[in-house]
């Protein structure tokens, strides 16, 4: 299985933090935020990884350069021209997922100890052409899914089904490269709200999960503090 990590962003919320240092390098526990989500994908199989890099790409493709190891192939996708948020993102970096097979996003901004593999056996179970790691937790972009778990919408629609926070990681099919509703600078989740009455895109619960968000300084000060309470779990 493959992997793609989205890094690109400027982490605005963040500074001074990441006027020097891009967003997934910050440390966590003394180590960059990167390396903590490599390993993980490392200890799951996951031995091909796409890291789309736009702001301080330097930074980021030297400390990717010295971690390759163990055989893992580190692929850079650049949007050096243009940042391009997470659809566009995986637009960008397609051609490495030309195998046939379910391939793993995840957001670079994230900790989490989910279980990579249990999520990617949950994925082939369902059979849906995505399925999102969500969580029951307040957010003001819930999605909504339907009572089999399938995506429906978004939570703010006034439409009846079951609202849940994407966590950002996702299981993807390659074909979803078939449904090419949008082009350019776009979020995923607006793909697959564009495709979800076409195709199966499922919930998938894993609340016992560590689930972080670094993307304000206060939730990054919390990210170390439950990573260095919870180290063994990583």
């Amino acid at each position: 299985m493959k992997a793609m990590i989205f890094a690109a962003g400027f982490g605005t919320r963040l500074r001074p933090l990441t006027d020097k240092t891009p967003k997934v390098m910050l440390p966590i526990g003394g180590q960059p935020l990167l390396k903590i989500i490599l390993d993980r994908l490392y200890i799951a199989g996951i031995q091909e990884v796409v890291v789309n890099v736009h702001y301080l790409p330097d930074v980021i493709e030297r400390f990717l350069k010295n971690y390759q190891k163990y055989g893992m192939t580190i692929h850079i996708s650049d949007e050096s021209d243009a940042i391009l948020e997470t659809g566009g993102g995986l637009l960008r970096a397609q051609k490495y997922f030309d195998d046939g097979h379910p391939f793993l996003l995840a957001n670079g901004d994230i900790l989490t100890n989910i279980d990579i593999e249990l999520f990617a056996k949950a994925h082939q179970n369902l059979g849906g052409i995505a399925t999102l790691a969500v969580k029951d937790r307040p957010s003001n972009r819930k999605l909504l899914f339907s009572k089999d778990g399938s995506l429906i919408g978004r939570a703010d629609d006034n439409a009846e089904g079951i609202a849940l926070a994407f966590s950002g990681y996702h299981m993807i099919n390659p074909d979803i490269f078939t449904h090419l509703t949008r082009q350019g600078k776009f979020s995923i989740t607006d793909w697959y709200l564009d495709i979800c009455q076409q195709e199966k895109i499922y919930a998938y619960l894993h609340p016992n999960d560590i689930w972080v968000d670094i993307g304000t300084v206060e939730k990054f000060n919390k990210a170390n503090e439950v990573y260095q309470k919870n180290k063994p779990l990583f």
